[in-house]
């Protein structure tokens, strides 16, 4: 149905309160209506408030009207990645044994003859199994939950193209790349150098936040090389996965991983793009050299 809008009129008796704009949490009237799916604005279209946002520092004058949204059901991020991470691990897997009831029985837990076959296996586990990690020990979160509803989407996503990839990786009909073994081994440095360089920029971008705070800083390039792509990308991150995509499209010649790139490019441009616009608006400082995602083309 349609989220619930509430009005408050607030009353500032001291200027100098430091009260933080968590009213429903103070309210016990409304219980469903937890911090996390709070959404309190000072105009019923502008942003949400932060929740470190004080009174004393709003442009609000003796009186003030809030205007509150419900957000909907939450979910913390954490619990959405390690779902939607862990999916495609699995899945891929099932294809790659080969698990009854996908190809015909004869091929039944059977494995195939091609070893670039395997190696993707290898890669496509390496890289899921890299992002539950990071979910986990690495990500320090802005905001610590996401509407519930977006779970649905992602996993979608995510399980069902890990799933229409590995259906023909796997096929007993695969036939191995045109170049062969140059091929794939040129694709494994691509697939190795791209997942080291993410992991390397997922690195500095925890050590610019410390532990349970929200600060933003402007990332810069560290004594790791994989991190002065920062000189040139905002988003450097991105554009490891990208390459990271690239180089497993190049080593599996399939059709559905060159889909599955393309389409997350696009996502993670529309990402970097937010990013970028957020970074020029909120430092004037800003590096000015920088691109989103692609060194000087986007």
């Amino acid at each position: 149905g349609s989220r619930a809008v509430v009005f408050f009129e607030v009353e500032i008796l001291d200027a100098k309160t430091k009260d933080k704009l968590c009213f429903l949490d103070k309210v016990g009237t409304h219980p469903q209506f937890y911090p996390a799916r709070q959404s309190i604005r000072l105009d019923p279209k502008g942003k949400s408030l932060k929740d470190e946002d004080v009174l004393q520092h709003l442009p609000v004058g003796t009186t003030a009207t809030f205007y509150f949204r419900d957000l909907g059901a939450q979910i913390s991020w954490v619990t959405v990645f390690l779902t939607e991470y862990a999916g495609p691990l699995v899945i891929y897997l099932m294809f790659y044994f080969r698990v009854p009831f996908i190809y015909a029985p004869k091929y039944d837990f059977t494995t195939s003859k091609h070893w670039v076959v395997h190696l993707a296996c290898m890669c496509h586990s390496f890289h899921y199994v890299k992002r539950l990690l990071e979910t986990l020990f690495v990500h320090r979160f802005s905001h610590g939950t996401m509407p519930l509803r977006n779970i649905f989407k992602n996993c979608t996503y995510y399980w069902g193209f890990a799933a229409w990839m590995a259906y023909y990786i796997n096929h007993p009909l695969y036939t191995p790349p045109i170049y062969g073994e140059q091929q794939v081994k040129l694709a494994l440095i691509i697939f190795l150098f791209c997942q080291i360089g993410n992991f390397s920029i997922h690195i500095a971008l925890r050590n610019l936040r410390p532990p349970g705070s929200k600060t933003r800083k402007i990332p810069y390039p560290t004594k790791n090389p994989f991190t002065w792509i920062f000189l040139l990308v905002s988003c450097p991150n991105y554009t490891y996965e990208l390459g990271s995509w690239l180089g497993f499209t190049l080593m599996t010649q399939c059709l559905p991983v060159a889909f599955f790139t393309m389409v997350g490019f696009i996502q993670m441009t529309v990402w970097a793009k937010g990013k970028h616009r957020s970074y020029l608006k909120e430092f004037r400082d800003y590096p000015t050299l920088r691109s989103p995602i692609l060194p000087f083309v986007l």
